[in-house]
């Protein structure tokens, strides 16, 4: 019925055109289709939601989700481990399709429709609100691709229509980190409640209390990256934003995915850890020096862990994950790193002592993983923690170890927001905080942040805080072949396609000038030595 009404309004609106055609002052009007959107009519709401969807993952079956969050960060990270061969990060080996994923997907998928939505409300109070939200969104977006490989393209990135430029500089990543600082802390205090309801928020449903906490908190954990090489800085903007970050877990940040939108849709973890056409859903498993940690003292959260999810390879899917599964704390055992299905007595996971069978080693809980589960973004679990460190290192905000038992106890009860049968009690969480305080400073803390981002599956801030901070102190696995001499990644190289494309002399430039080479061993500005 509404195509039929909007074919018959197209039809007046031809006859009446016709039939007066000295009236040219609404030429542009009459012959204006009026089902397509144009600038009169265009609502960007609906484009937020779109740049909030991608940044869980693509929309290309969670292409860079499985290669860069988990296949690389998660493994190097030794939260998660794997004998599959093409899981490069698990043996520090390079491959280059799979490290280049994250930038072709973001600049297309994430920077183009944040870009567009700041450009379009610029200076518009019809969209004030959704012009500082976007302003945020956009800066998180640019963190973590130039976390991931450092100069970037960024004040030009996604400018393309408006410049009428071919090719993108490359900004350096201490430029792009105050800019960052300064887009963000300007769209947060900007928010005006008076101003427009954002109808496109799939994070907060539009609500302005919320997303200044969240801005607070993201200037926070961009404040806190540059301890190594802008201490002051760092130190300015943290105690900016003390007394405004998230305040309890219901101010996570986070996607509730929708299974009935398939790859769209769909939580991107779960299209790799359970609906792909591979092995995952059989030979990814938790990594014993992630669950040996959560053993060492007694965490609670060693719950979220279960055995026997797939009892046979042949097996995949969610709706056939095995209800006998086990999450007793006495019986997980993660896998070891480095390790692959071949017969070499020293890389041959059937030669370790902890083998008996795939099923035993520790997978991540069903409700953790399934289609139309959660992706935490940023969560009141990481302010604290960064808060912690913030007291630990210059004193301000309080009680380092105030902060410190606030996060740790978020960190462990945030995870029946995954689902009920994850959630664990206040009563357990506020017994582990009290028998586990902080006495080791740094290190604890940083140990902290790196278990609360394994169970929040966002492996990419581990590995950005272990390259900061040092924490926890892993041991790296030396696998034949590996790209890094033995040593952890720190960062991924460019894409070899921007050498051939448009922007060649500034990715030759960019290249020349990473410290250590543009390499898996290069680091970026802020990872100093």
């Amino acid at each position: 019925m509404k195509i039929k009404k909007l074919n018959i309004l197209a039809f007046l609106l031809l006859t009446g055109m016709l039939s007066n055609t000295s009236c040219t002052k609404d030429f542009v009007a009459i012959n204006t289709d009026p089902i397509a959107y144009g600038a009169t009519n265009f609502d960007p709401n609906f484009v937020l939601s779109t740049a909030q969807l991608t940044y869980t993952g693509s929309i290309d079956f969670a292409y860079e989700t499985w290669r860069t969050n988990l296949i690389y960060s998660g493994t190097m990270m030794q939260g998660l481990s794997t004998v599959i061969s093409y899981w490069a990060g698990d043996k520090y080996l390079l491959t280059p399709w799979y490290t280049s994923s994250y930038w072709e997907r973001a600049y297309d998928e994430q920077v183009k429709p944040a870009v567009d939505i700041v450009e379009f409300t610029r200076g518009n109070d019809k969209y004030k609100n959704v012009h500082q939200v976007a302003r945020i969104w956009k800066a998180l977006i640019f963190a973590r691709i130039t976390d991931l490989y450092g100069d970037v393209p960024y004040s030009e990135a996604g400018m393309g229509y408006y410049s009428k430029k071919l090719s993108t500089k490359y900004d350096k990543q201490q430029d792009i980190y105050m800019d960052l600082l300064k887009e963000v802390e300007e769209a947060t205090n900007a928010l005006d409640p008076a101003a427009d309801k954002i109808t496109g928020d799939i994070i907060y449903n539009g609500d302005l209390d919320k997303w200044k906490r969240f801005g607070n908190s993201l200037i926070l954990r961009l404040a806190m990256r540059l301890t190594k090489v802008d201490e002051n800085t760092a130190k300015t903007y943290a105690t900016k934003v003390i007394g405004k970050t998230l305040a309890s877990n219901a101010d996570n940040a986070f996607v509730q995915h929708d299974e009935s939108g398939a790859r769209v849709t769909q939580n991107r973890n779960s299209q790799v850890l359970v609906g792909d056409g591979g092995s995952e859903h059989y030979y990814v498993k938790w990594s014993d020096t992630f669950i040996n940690a959560l053993k060492s003292t007694n965490d609670p959260r060693i719950k979220v862990a279960a055995t026997q999810v797939w009892p046979d390879v042949g097996v995949k899917g969610y709706k056939n994950i095995n209800p006998n599964f086990v999450t007793d704390p006495t019986k997980q055992k993660g896998m070891p790193n480095g390790k692959d299905l071949n017969n070499n007595p020293l890389y041959a996971i059937s030669s370790h002592p902890s083998y008996t069978s795939f099923p035993d080693y520790s997978s991540p809980h069903p409700a953790m993983i399934k289609p139309d589960g959660i992706t935490f973004i940023l969560t009141y679990a990481e302010s604290e923690l960064l808060l912690a460190e913030a007291a630990q290192r210059w004193g301000i905000g309080g009680s380092a170890a105030t902060h410190y038992a606030n996060g740790v106890k978020a960190g462990i009860t945030f995870l029946g927001q995954y689902d009920p049968k994850l959630a664990i009690s206040e009563s357990d969480a506020n017994t582990f905080v009290a028998a586990n305080p902080l006495v080791d400073g740094l290190k604890q803390i940083s140990t902290q942040y790196w278990i609360h981002h394994n169970t929040a599956l966002n492996f990419y801030e581990s590995w950005f805080n272990w390259r900061r901070t040092g924490y926890p102190a892993l041991t790296p696995v030396v696998y034949p072949g590996n790209a890094t001499n033995g040593t952890i990644p720190r960062r991924l190289p460019y894409p070899t396609a921007e050498e051939a494309g448009t922007n060649s002399a500034y990715y030759k430039a960019a290249a020349a000038a990473v410290p250590g080479g543009d390499n898996l061993s290069g680091r970026v500005w802020w990872d100093k030595q």
